[in-house]
């Protein structure tokens, strides 16, 4: 049962989102593609949400349950895509979160942004539930969040997804498969869906 409200996340909170997502995403295809070592993935993890987090929030916005049972991260329409330019500090910060790994990280960074919809939509960059608490409908609950604030501007929401499982999830919230696509060399198959304005 869901007696918990979804808020948005403080700067002070991005810490428990941060584990939160790490957490999550132990198990991710595009991830585990990246990363197949679970170990090192298990490393990998919280450095890569440390990055995202902040840039997230400063491209839209970072939700939470309240008490970290999930977690969200939205880029608000116009900020899908991330800013130009492939500065000398995302190189090393990206070498230090993904090491040798970083080929198979870029060519799944890639795909996705060859992917992304031109026009304005709220996207769903991450979201993930705790493992102890999957199942229990706080993925639905804290995409839901997010979804009245796209209808509050009457646009479309996008998202991709490499978990199978999640795709009859997202078409319960509205979202319909618009393109399908596979990471080159064993990589995932993913999903990309948007639910309409």
């Amino acid at each position: 049962m869901i007696d918990r409200p979804v808020v948005q996340a403080t700067t002070a909170e991005h810490q428990a989102v941060i584990g939160t997502l790490a957490n999550a995403f132990m198990s991710d295809p595009a991830l585990s593609y990246i990363v197949p070592d679970k170990a090192a993935r298990a490393k990998m993890l919280p450095k890569l949400f440390e990055l995202l987090v902040p840039a997230d929030a400063k491209a839209g916005t970072v939700m939470r349950s309240g008490n970290d049972e999930a977690a969200a991260l939205w880029r608000n329409p116009g900020m899908a895509k991330d800013s130009g330019g492939t500065s000398l500090t995302l190189i090393w910060n990206m070498f230090r979160i993904f090491g040798l790994s970083i080929a198979r990280a870029n060519t799944v960074a890639d795909a996705l942004a060859a992917h992304l919809p031109e026009g304005r939509y709220h996207y769903l960059h991450f979201v993930g539930v705790r493992t102890v608490h999957q199942g229990k409908g706080w993925g639905g609950a804290i995409i839901r969040e997010g979804l009245a604030r796209a209808d509050a501007d009457a646009l479309p929401t996008w998202l991709e997804t490499a978990t199978p499982e999640n795709v009859p999830l997202y078409e319960g919230l509205g979202f319909v498969t618009q393109v399908e696509w596979d990471i080159p060399k064993g990589g995932p198959h993913f999903w990309g869906m948007m639910r309409p304005a």
